[in-house]
């Protein structure tokens, strides 16, 4: 008689023992929107739930994050001002050095990461210096380095480049190792598609780009060998941990970084995945707690071993319940 492969799914704790892959609330990482100069959260409309917080409300997150078993979090900076040399993101006081102590001096264990990228600091928002209408990337990869080391300085543990120039990992491993801060870590946005889902996240970080697209910088969608070429030059360059960013849409991209790479790997799950599934909820066509594990499941189980996620609290009450 053949084996019965129902036999194992008959009862919820024979599924449970036999569960193969699993979800934790330390395999997420939760990302806050910290703005300049505002005084209390505003409400981010197309991400429900979200806000853009003061540096003041930053506090409260680590401890809420500490309550559910959240050990990470990921900050993105909104300056109060901008110009064409993204001076105000390397300001040593700035809104993220700000929030990185603020969080720090909350819960010192909390894992701090830090998003290194210009594009909501200049007035175009391209993620590097342009000469033209052309972003030019050694030129930028000087002010990426000087902005990882301002949150370096103010106590990140890991800085993660997104602006998809060339040899930006390596500009930010040499600099942080020249200047003592060689336990800081390079968590690279590697496999960065240029995708529809981050329309949210540009609304909320007031980022989007003035002309054109960022099409010549982050990978097309459609090129799987061209991400694995580039999450193999950053491991080369120093990466500490590689990323696979959107989530939902390349988990083929993510089972081929797992592959070809023993450095963790991190799956953000974006704005835009975020949105479509509160859309969806609000309007009673999902289960909402049902679906976010599901997907969180599905980045575990293509090889992500981190979790970047807009639902990295909720997730983590529903896996606490239990």
């Amino acid at each position: 008689m053949p084996n019965r492969l129902r036999r194992l799914r008959r009862t919820e704790n024979l599924r449970s023992i036999f569960k193969e892959t699993s979800l934790d609330p330390g395999d997420l990482i939760y990302p806050i929107f910290v703005r300049e100069g505002i005084t209390e959260a505003e409400p981010i409309d197309s991400m429900p739930g979200q806000f853009r917080l003061p540096v003041s409300g930053v506090p409260e997150v680590a401890r809420e994050l500490r309550e559910v078993g959240v050990k990470s979090i990921l900050v993105f900076g909104l300056p109060q001002t901008k110009d064409e040399h993204a001076t105000s993101s390397r300001a040593p006081n700035g809104v993220v050095p700000q929030a990185i102590r603020a969080l720090k001096d909350t819960d010192p264990n909390l894992v701090v990461m830090t998003d290194v990228c210009v594009c909501a600091y200049m007035t175009h928002g391209h993620c590097g210096v342009l000469h033209g209408e052309r972003v030019d990337n050694d030129s930028t990869l000087p002010l990426l380095a000087e902005m990882a080391l301002t949150h370096a300085a103010a106590g990140a543990d890991v800085v993660a480049p997104s602006s998809m120039m060339d040899e930006q990992v390596g500009a930010l491993r040499f600099a942080l190792n020249e200047t003592g801060y060689s336990d800081v870590a390079v968590m690279a946005y590697s496999a960065k598609f240029s995708s529809a889902f981050y329309g949210p996240f540009r609304d909320a970080a007031d980022s989007a780009p003035t002309f054109g697209d960022r099409a010549s910088y982050q990978h097309d969608y459609s090129n799987a060998r061209h991400a694995r070429r580039e999450l193999l030059r950053d491991e080369d360059e120093g990466a500490d941990i590689l990323m696979v960013k959107p989530g939902l849409s390349y988990l083929d991209i993510i089972v081929r970084a797992r592959e070809i790479s023993d450095l963790p790997i991190a799956a953000y799950s974006v704005s835009g995945e975020y949105s479509m599934i509160k859309a969806a909820a609000e309007r009673g066509w999902l289960d909402e707690r049902k679906i976010v594990l599901e997907t969180l499941t599905a980045f575990r189980r293509a090889g992500a071993d981190l979790i970047i996620t807009y639902f990295a609290k909720e997730a983590s009450k529903w896996l606490n319940a239990y």
